[in-house]
């Protein structure tokens, strides 16, 4: 197997992809929370990466590259890779339009005390899904391992980030039910999570 494998039109397409999408879902997650709690307010947390996430991406990166060399041939389903371009589109369309919605009320640290701004959002995009941003993560997170064609990867994001949502949304609903009482318990009776299996 040549190394210029690793420099061919499905490499150099699929992987311009994936950084792409990776730099435009953190740089635009910062610069809106910028834009509605101001920079003072705002850290690099807000960029939304952990020691966790770098781990995850770098195991995806590498399992690419293993499969691109090894395995010839096997990153060429285009329309496998399409879907999953097509999931990381709808995953942060879903996930920006939930933050453009709530304005002021999204944070991206759960609040555990009341603030005088947050409100209880149930327009727009929260009307078909109480967590469109957890749902949008979600689909983009593993549309990001389709779109390599990736499929352990594609496994495990999808079970880790599933994992994760499914832990932090009875948490944070348990705050919201606190803040928001009989009016969170009506809306949370009458539209769904957004996370598959997680009520």
């Amino acid at each position: 197997m040549k190394m210029t494998e690793m420099f061919s039109y499905t490499a150099c397409r699929q992987l311009s992809q994936m950084f792409f999408a990776v730099f435009f879902f953190h740089m635009s997650e910062y610069i809106l929370a910028i834009a509605f709690h101001g920079s003072q307010s705002v850290t690099l947390r807000s960029l939304l990466i952990s020691k966790n996430y770098i781990l995850a991406m770098l195991f995806s990166m590498m399992e690419y590259i293993v499969e691109i060399v090894l395995f010839r041939g096997s990153k060429d389903f285009w329309w496998i890779s399409n879907v999953g371009l097509v999931m990381v589109i709808a995953g942060e369309i879903i996930r920006k339009s939930a933050i453009l919605t709530a304005g002021r009320s999204f944070t991206h640290i759960i609040k555990v005390c009341h603030e005088e701004h947050h409100e209880l959002i149930t327009h727009g995009v929260y009307g078909f899904v109480r967590h469109p941003s957890y749902c949008g993560f979600l689909i983009w997170s593993v549309g990001t391992q389709i779109m390599l064609c990736n499929p352990l990867s594609t496994i495990g994001f999808a079970f880790v980030v599933w994992h994760f949502f499914a832990e932090r949304i009875p948490y944070e609903e348990y705050f919201l039910k606190e803040f928001f009482g009989i009016r969170y318990e009506e809306y949370a009776r009458r539209v769904p999570s957004g996370v598959p299996f997680v009520k």
